[in-house]
C-alpha cells in the first residue's frame, strides 16, 4: 500500500540517542563528541552503476563483516549500513543493490542526509555474519588527484635557440632592458645605439690614438692604425697613421679605415725589410690610395642609382719614428705637430694642407687670418679617392736635437689648437710617459671646445724607445 512521505528526523547522538541539533559539536545529554569520525573501513566499497553485477576481481579484497547496529529511525533502508553488499527487496522479491548503502558520508543512515555515522559495534558471537561477495563498480576509495600537474619538460632545441638568440642580442646602453635591432635602435625605448667606431681606443708600446665622433656629427668617419716595427739593426720605429673621410663624398667612414689599414700595414712590412722610413711613407701613401680608389668599382647601376654622389675619398697624415729620424707624410689637411718635452723650446708644425686657405696664403693673396676666417677655407684641394686630381703626396724628415712628441691629428682636434703653440700649451708635460691618457685630454679639449667634427689624435714620442727598457 501506498504511504505518504515521512518527516526527515532530527540526527540523534550516536552515544545515547538523543536528538541534537544541527551544527552542535558535542551531545547535551552525554557530552558525545559529534564531530569524531567513525573509522575508515578496511573494505573497498563499489557501486553498480547500470543495476547488474560485474564480476568480481581475481584478488577481491577482505571485507569486514557489517555489525548490527540499533536503528531508532529508518526509511526503509536502515539495517543494512555498514554493508557494502546490501541489498533491498524489489517490487518482485529480487534482490536490487541500494545506491549508497554501506557508503560513509552518503547521508544512507536513518534515511537523515549528512547524519554522523555510529560507531560500529562488536559482532554478534553467535551468529557472525558471512561476508558477501563483492561487486565490481566504482571505486570509491581512490586517491584524490593532486591539485597539480607536472609540465612538460621543454624541447632541449628550443631552449638552446632561446638561449643563443639571448647571448647575441645586444642590450641598449640607455634602458639596459630592450633588445638593439639591425638598425642600430632599441625595440623597448627607441635610443639610437653607438656605433662601435663612435669612440674608440688604441695603445701600442708608447704609442697611443683616441678617435670621438663629436657632438654634432651622426657617424665617427675618422680612423687610425698604430704599429710598432723593428728595423734591420734591432732598433725600434714607432708607425702612426690618421686619416679623415671626407663628409662630401660617399661611404667617407669606409675609406678612412681602408686607407688607414692599408697605410700602417704597409710601412710595418716595409721597414723590417729596411726600407728607408721616407720613401716607405711615399709607398704607404700610394698603396692607401689604391685602396680608396678600389671602393669606388662598383656595378653601373648603383653608380646610375645615385649619379650626384662623389667617389669614397679621405685625408691621410702619417708620421714614422725612429732612434733618430722623423719622418713625416700626408694628403690633405690632416696635420702633424711637433711638441718638444722642454717646453721653454719652440714647437712647430710639420705640415702644410692642401686647402683653398693654405694656397690663398702661399700665394700672397691673404694673410693666414684672413684665409682661415673665410667660409672656403677647409676646401681641401688634395685628397685620397678616385676622383682626385693627381695624387702628390708629401712626405717631409726630420733630426729633433731633444726628446718630444709628435702630435698627428685630424681637423677635428686643430681647429681648436689651430697654431703650435696653442697645441704646446694642451698637450700635458707628461705627454712621451702617458701617451692615452694624453690622447684622451686633447680630444676632451675639442669637444669642450663644441665638437663640431670627427676627433681623432695619435701620439708618437721621440726618439723611439727601446723596447723592454724601463726607468732605472
Amino acid at each position: 500500500m501506498s504511504q505518504m512521505p515521512r518527516q526527515a528526523a532530527l540526527p540523534t547522538c550516536p552515544s545515547c540517542a538523543e536528538p541534537v541539533d544541527a551544527g552542535d559539536r558535542f551531545c547535551g545529554a552525554c557530552g558525545y563528541d559529534l564531530s569524531a569520525a567513525p573509522s575508515r573501513p578496511d573494505d573497498h566499497p563499489t557501486l553498480t552503476m547500470n543495476g547488474s553485477a560485474h564480476p568480481a576481481s581475481a584478488h577481491p579484497a577482505p571485507v569486514r563483516p557489517a555489525p548490527a547496529q540499533p536503528t531508532t529511525h529508518g526509511t526503509g533502508t536502515a539495517g543494512i549500513l555498514g554493508n557494502p553488499g546490501a541489498e533491498a527487496p524489489g517490487a518482485n522479491g529480487t534482490a536490487v543493490p541500494v545506491a549508497g548503502a554501506g557508503v560513509p558520508g552518503t547521508g544512507a543512515s536513518a534515511g537523515v542526509p549528512g547524519a554522523p555515522l555510529p560507531p560500529p559495534a562488536a559482532p554478534a558471537a553467535s551468529a557472525p555474519a558471512a561476508p558477501p561477495a563483492p561487486v565490481a563498480g566504482v571505486r570509491f576509495d581512490r586517491p584524490s588527484e593532486p591539485d597539480e600537474y607536472a609540465l612538460q619538460a621543454p624541447d632541449p632545441r628550443v631552449a638552446a635557440e632561446a638561449a643563443a638568440v639571448a647571448e647575441t642580442a645586444k642590450v641598449c646602453v640607455a634602458c639596459r632592458a630592450g633588445r638593439v635591432d639591425d638598425d642600430g635602435y632599441c625595440e623597448n625605448c627607441g635610443h639610437a645605439q653607438p656605433r662601435e667606431r663612435d669612440h674608440m681606443e688604441a695603445e701600442s708600446g708608447p704609442i697611443a690614438a683616441v678617435s670621438d665622433r663629436g657632438l654634432r656629427h651622426h657617424r665617427n668617419e675618422d680612423a687610425f692604425g698604430l704599429g710598432c716595427a723593428t728595423l734591420p739593426d734591432g732598433s725600434p720605429a714607432l708607425v702612426a697613421i690618421v686619416c679623415d673621410g671626407v663628409s662630401s663624398a660617399t661611404r667617407p667612414d669606409d675609406a678612412s679605415l681602408a686607407a688607414a689599414k692599408t697605410a700602417s700595414e704597409s710601412l710595418l712590412a716595409a721597414l723590417p725589410q729596411g726600407a728607408h722610413p721616407q720613401q716607405a711613407m711615399h709607398e704607404a701613401i700610394v698603396a692607401a690610395s689604391h685602396a680608396v680608389n678600389a671602393l669606388a668599382d662598383e656595378p653601373a647601376t648603383a653608380r646610375e642609382q645615385a649619379p650626384h654622389q662623389n667617389a669614397p675619398a679621405c685625408t691621410l697624415v702619417g708620421s714614422v719614428v725612429t732612434a733618430g729620424l722623423l719622418v713625416v707624410g700626408w694628403v690633405g689637411d690632416s696635420r702633424a705637430y711637433w711638441v718638444p718635452g722642454d717646453r721653454s723650446s719652440p714647437p712647430a708644425r710639420l705640415t702644410e694642407d692642401d686647402s683653398w686657405a693654405a694656397q690663398m696664403v702661399a700665394a700672397g693673396l691673404m694673410s693666414e687670418a684672413e684665409a682661415y676666417a673665410d667660409e672656403r677655407a677647409h676646401a681641401i684641394t688634395g685628397w685620397l679617392g678616385a676622383d682626385a686630381y693627381e695624387l702628390e703626396p708629401h712626405t717631409a724628415s726630420f733630426k729633433p736635437d731633444r726628446p718630444g712628441v709628435v702630435v698627428v691629428c685630424t681637423d677635428g682636434l686643430w681647429n681648436y689648437a689651430e697654431a703650435a703653440e696653442e697645441m704646446a700649451e694642451v698637450l700635458p708635460p707628461d705627454a712621451a710617459a702617458r701617451p692615452l691618457h694624453s690622447a684622451r685630454v686633447l680630444v676632451g679639449h675639442a669637444l669642450d671646445g663644441g665638437g663640431h667634427d670627427n676627433v681623432t689624435v695619435a701620439l708618437v714620442p721621440f726618439p723611439a724607445p727601446v723596447q723592454g727598457a724601463g726607468s732605472a
